[in-house]
């Protein structure tokens, strides 16, 4: 429960709204006090629902479900609680799950039913929702042993390998939304690993991906493609040695890539179902 209008009116990303999350944990419900802010850009400024940061204290989180989340994202469908908008949601959501067979560096994800009332206006709104948490950055790079780097990263310093598998998997599901190198909808990750230093890219934010084909995505005309479903490689360029070398592994774990689509198939229209296949 909070107000969407007095949540979105915040611009400074500092200050957050406190307010309550009311959760079933088995059988039982239960609360946690939370403090929310509306955070991304284009969902932020053009959806109803806004998607949002939630953080939760360290005390409070003990003994729930949430222990160890401190900060958690949370997407929200753009508009409505229409089931068009809950498959959008759905689409994202499994963008996600096709990827955790690819790298052992991806952000844990969790769907959620969601139960909202909007309290902006003297006449409440209530709707039902689905939406998905992502776990915080700094909770991947701990996983790793890692640390999230905030700087500018120029891509040939990434690894090879993991790049790859990054960009090609944007590829796949025809998402040219990213940027690596201007950190947009990815985060770099540092870690030592072999005793090698490594940067990892880490990858969020599907929407516009062509997968998922949201009524409002927009082909970027500056690109060269006319349809967010058309695909336009935008990964820095390889050896080719290597590039086939992932596209193989890519093909190896078809799959695995396709049973965790399958996995979330009664949660789907069959016309769309079918369109993702």
């Amino acid at each position: 429960r909070f107000s969407v209008k007095d949540v979105k009116k915040i611009t400074n990303d500092t200050i957050y709204t406190a307010s309550v999350l009311h959760y079933k944990d088995g059988d039982k419900w239960d609360s946690l006090k939370v403090s929310i802010r509306a955070r991304g850009n284009y969902r932020r400024a053009n959806c109803y629902f806004p998607p949002l940061r939630v953080k939760i204290s360290k005390e409070d989180a003990k003994k729930t479900v949430f222990e160890g989340n401190r900060s958690l994202k949370l997407v929200l469908p753009c508009k409505s609680s229409k089931e068009a908008d809950n498959d959008l949601i759905m689409k994202e959501f499994v963008c996600y799950q096709m990827f955790e067979p690819v790298t052992d560096y991806y952000f844990n994800t969790r769907l959620a039913s969601i139960d909202f009332t909007d309290l902006s206006n003297k006449k409440v709104s209530h709707a039902m929702l689905k939406g998905f948490f992502i776990e915080d950055d700094d909770l991947v790079a701990k996983r790793h042993g890692g640390k999230i780097v905030e700087r500018k990263v120029l891509p040939q310093l990434l690894d090879t390998v993991n790049a790859l598998r990054h960009d090609i998997f944007q590829y796949m599901i025809a998402n040219t939304d990213v940027s690596v190198t201007f950190m947009h909808n990815a985060k770099v990750m540092e870690m030592e690993k072999g005793g090698t230093r490594k940067l990892i890219p880490l990858t969020y934010d599907f929407d516009m991906a062509g997968f998922v084909n949201a009524p409002y995505a927009e082909a970027n005309e500056m690109l060269g493609i006319g349809s967010v479903r058309e695909r336009l490689y935008r990964g820095f360029c390889r050896d080719p040695r290597n590039t086939q070398r992932v596209r193989q592994e890519y093909i190896a774990r078809e799959a695995a890539i396709m049973g965790a689509l399958k996995a979330y198939e009664g949660s789907f229209q069959p016309k769309d179902y079918t369109g993702m296949v």
